[in-house]
Order: structure tokens, then C-alpha cells, then sequence
């Protein structure tokens, strides 16, 4: 029968109601480190979803604004729905969540399904004779060491990216720094309340752990897996070519027809 989605789904979702001020979703999605939340009604019922791109764009500490002005539909699945199809759904307009809903007409909370419920449950022997240049990102963004936390913040942002490799002039990888390594500290709020520059290299993950471009997309994903990590560098003769990161691999393997 496979994997359903009710064999990988978070059963007590972290949720907001319509009426929640954005402050409060912001605050969830900072202090679970999660992509988005389901928004519910008074009766537990989805009516949509907020992404932690919106929300994470609010620079006030105080807002009488409600999610609701801030909903987005995503489909919704149940715990039947096969892991295969609830894949495809991802991909297919790269969702921050999926909402697990009791049935099509009940569309009672039962759930969340994120990008790593599904990537935790991937066979990387399915990409086996497949290389990372194949399924690689090579259009990458990169920041420097020196650059404020607030730049990287913002490009972030505009890009939906949720990590940024940290290069030398030359091109060097030396970290990574990740959204929710900004959001722990506060970094990108602190240095815009204030005369304070926080610089991307006190936030930034070292060492940084790499992957050619000619290894196996299975070995990249197994070593996601093991490391328990969302994104590795892909360098060629030292320098930087490329990002692959769980997206990338759940496409290779459930992407065709898309």
C-alpha cells in the first residue's frame, strides 16, 4: 500500500485562528522553526494557510493586524492520501505546509505535513546512476562574511530562499547562514531597531560541508539524512557551483510529469 500521509504527519499541529493579531503567528513560527502554520476557524476547521515568508516580512513588535489578511490557499490532504501525491502537491507550487484535514468534506485540523515529514521517508537508492549536477540548483545567491545580517535578511526574503552560502572574494565557501539562524537571534530585528550591525559572520554555520558536482544524488541525500541537515554546498575546484537541498532531491524523485 505505501506510505500515507497519516504514517508521517505531525498529529498536534501548531495552528492560529483567523482572528490571531500577526505578531502571535510570528512568534509560533520563530519559536518551532516552521515553514508555516494552518489557519482554523472557531470550529477547527482550515481555511488557509500563513508561510513564514509572509510573516517574517512583519518588522513591528506590536500589531493589531489579524492572520487573516494574511491567508494563502494550499491544498489540503488526509491521512489516506499517499505520500507519492502529497510529493507532487509540494512541488507543484512549492508549499510551505500542507494542512491534514479529516476528510474532503470535513475539513477539520487532523495534521501537518512539511517538505521534511516527506524527505525523512525518500529512498535514496531510487536516485541511484543519478549525479547532484543533474538535480542541483547552479543559479545560486551568495553573501560575504562582512555583509549586515539585514541584506542577507532581505534578499532572503525577496528570493524565498531559506539558506545563503557564505563566500570569499574568490569565491571560497567558509559557512552557511539560514533563515532561522537570523531568526533564533533576532539578528535581522536587532540591527533594524537599532545603530547596531550585526554582520553575517557571527551568525554563520561552520564548517560547511560540501559535495562535488559529479557524486551521486544518492550520496547527497544520504548524507542529508544522516546529518540531519536541509542544504549542501556543491563545489568544483574549490569554488562554489551550486545548492543542493531537500527540494531538489524530493523533485528528482517524485518530480516527473510537473
Amino acid at each position: 500500500m505505501g506510505v500515507l500521509v497519516g504514517d508521517i504527519m505531525s498529529t498536534d499541529p501548531v495552528s492560529v485562528e483567523e482572528n490571531d493579531f500577526v505578531t502571535r503567528a510570528r512568534q509560533l513560527i520563530r519559536d518551532n522553526q516552521l515553514r508555516g502554520l494552518p489557519i482554523i476557524d472557531g470550529n477547527g476547521y482550515v481555511i488557509g494557510i500563513v508561510t513564514d515568508r509572509d510573516m517574517l516580512k512583519i518588522a513591528s513588535t506590536r500589531s493589531n493586524v489579524t492572520v487573516s489578511g494574511f491567508s494563502v490557499e494550499a491544498p489540503l490532504v488526509t491521512a489516506e492520501t499517499k505520500l507519492e501525491e502529497a510529493a507532487k502537491l509540494f512541488l507543484s507550487a512549492n508549499y510551505a505546509i500542507l494542512p491534514a484535514v479529516r476528510s474532503s468534506e470535513e475539513k477539520r485540523l487532523e495534521g501537518v505535513v512539511s517538505p521534511i515529514d516527506i524527505f525523512k521517508k525518500i529512498d535514496p537508492e531510487k536516485l541511484a546512476g543519478k549525479k547532484v549536477r543533474e538535480a542541483m540548483n547552479a543559479d545560486i545567491k551568495t553573501c560575504s562574511p562582512n555583509d549586515p545580517v539585514t541584506k542577507v535578511w532581505d534578499a532572503m526574503l525577496d528570493s524565498d530562499f531559506t539558506g545563503m552560502p557564505v563566500v570569499d572574494e574568490k569565491k571560497k565557501p567558509l559557512g552557511m547562514i539560514t533563515r532561522f539562524d537570523i531568526l533564533k537571534t533576532g539578528g535581522a530585528r536587532i540591527s533594524k531597531d537599532t545603530k547596531e550591525v550585526m554582520k553575517v559572520e557571527k551568525l554563520m554555520s561552520t564548517p560547511l560541508f560540501s559535495i562535488s558536482s559529479e557524486a551521486s544524488l544518492r550520496d547527497a541525500a544520504k548524507a542529508m539524512l544522516d546529518r540531519e541537515i536541509g542544504r549542501i554546498s556543491v563545489v568544483d575546484d574549490g569554488k562554489l557551483v551550486g545548492i543542493i537541498d531537500r527540494y531538489d532531491v524530493i523533485k528528482a524523485i517524485y518530480g516527473e510529469g510537473l
